[in-house]
């Protein structure tokens, strides 16, 4: 495997490829082969009882509103956000650092209305007034599982876990969700200034239509990120660690073993944390990836288009900003134009989202 083909293991488990495995495996266990894992893994169908639409999952209850987090059904307002005026500029990269199987390139002139965008990303905090207030349930709570990187996990839960078919650094816990991240016994009682994760596409936007807001787009997502800043590496320039001063929370030491956390953390870190970039977003690389609005896709709008979107339709949704996983040697994709996807119902414990909106 060349390293173009490398995949963004750090962030592929997805709830389709576990699925997938479960379905081999009680293929095999006809035939005498394995044990049958349907027990602990959902089925296709099992997938649409669990994950219902949308607009079915959560209903404002006016009685929990918050007058601290806005009204009852959301509408934060644009507490927490920053103004950005967009305009045009230059999106995607030809550093010979990225992966160009990614669509990363090529460099196109994008335009774009003014935005807010929010400051860091969604914390644990704000996203259970969000749960409070309108009774809402994750789908990795409907499925009952999630996935954990394995350095995580408990040695007593390891024996049951199912890890994920060439990436088993992932493993599916059974509990595991965004107040349990860790699986049992495990709570964020104290990150709750932390990024939420364990949420998903869907998760994600059923909160930010709660919010009064919406997920970005990927070219909204990039603009922000580079933070006026013209096609350099990071959202404060081309090298990692300027005066050896860490800038963002990446894997420290040997993936995925050994991680000797440097820069202060060896999972999620504070959404405020490190320094903003030249707009005063945090955290736009590292910490944990964020899902954008579009579908993903490696084909692009014309250079000079405005507003530009993904396609209409599509498998995966789009999430950008790579996460405290992310490691040179494997996975450089906490750079600002680094590209990853996955199912829009998977869940993880490196997966977060944060907020724009029209202005």
């Amino acid at each position: 495997m060349t390293r173009e083909d490398m995949p963004s293991c750090c962030c592929a488990a997805s709830r389709t490829s576990q699925e997938e495995a479960n379905t081999t495996e009680a293929d095999r266990a006809g035939s005498g082969h394995a044990g049958d894992l349907s027990e602990t893994v959902p089925s296709q169908a099992a997938r649409s009882e669990a994950a219902p639409a949308q607009e079915e999952r959560f209903e404002a209850k006016p009685e929990a509103a918050n007058p601290s987090q806005g009204t009852a059904d959301g509408h934060i307002g644009r507490q927490g956000m920053v103004l950005l005026q967009g305009g045009e500029f230059l999106m995607g990269t030809n550093d010979e650092e990225g992966f160009p199987n990614d669509g990363e390139g090529p460099v196109r002139e994008v335009n774009l209305s003014p935005f807010y965008m929010d400051a860091c990303a969604v914390t644990n905090a704000e996203f259970a007034a969000f749960v409070k207030a309108t009774g809402y349930v994750t789908e990795a709570e409907r499925f009952g599982w999630s996935f954990v990187f394995h350095l995580f996990v408990p040695e007593a839960l390891k024996a049951t876990a199912k890890p994920v078919p060439g990436i088993p650094w992932w493993l599916a816990i059974d509990g595991a969700c965004w107040h349990r991240p860790e699986g049992a016994g495990s709570h964020v009682e104290d990150r709750q200034d932390h990024p939420v994760v364990h949420v998903s596409w869907s998760d994600a936007a059923d909160y930010a239509r709660w919010a009064g807001k919406r997920l970005p787009t990927e070219a909204e997502w990039e603009y922000a990120a580079r933070g006026g800043l013209i096609q350099k590496r990071y959202p404060w320039g081309d090298l990692l660690k300027p005066d050896g001063e860490h800038r963002c929370n990446i894997w420290q030491g040997k993936f995925p073993d050994k991680n000797n956390a440097s820069d202060g953390y060896a999972g999620t870190a504070p959404s405020q944390s490190f320094q903003p970039n030249g707009f005063g977003l945090y955290n736009m690389c590292g910490n944990v990836w964020e899902w954008c609005g579009d579908w993903f896709s490696t084909r692009h709008a014309r250079p000079g288009s405005t507003n530009p979107k993904g396609p209409a339709s599509g498998t995966a949704r789009a999430m950008r900003g790579g996460s405290y996983l992310c490691h040179q040697s494997y996975c450089n994709r906490y750079r600002v134009a680094a590209r990853s996807s996955n199912t829009p119902d998977s869940s993880t414990g490196n997966i977060g989202f944060r907020c724009a909106a029209d202005v």
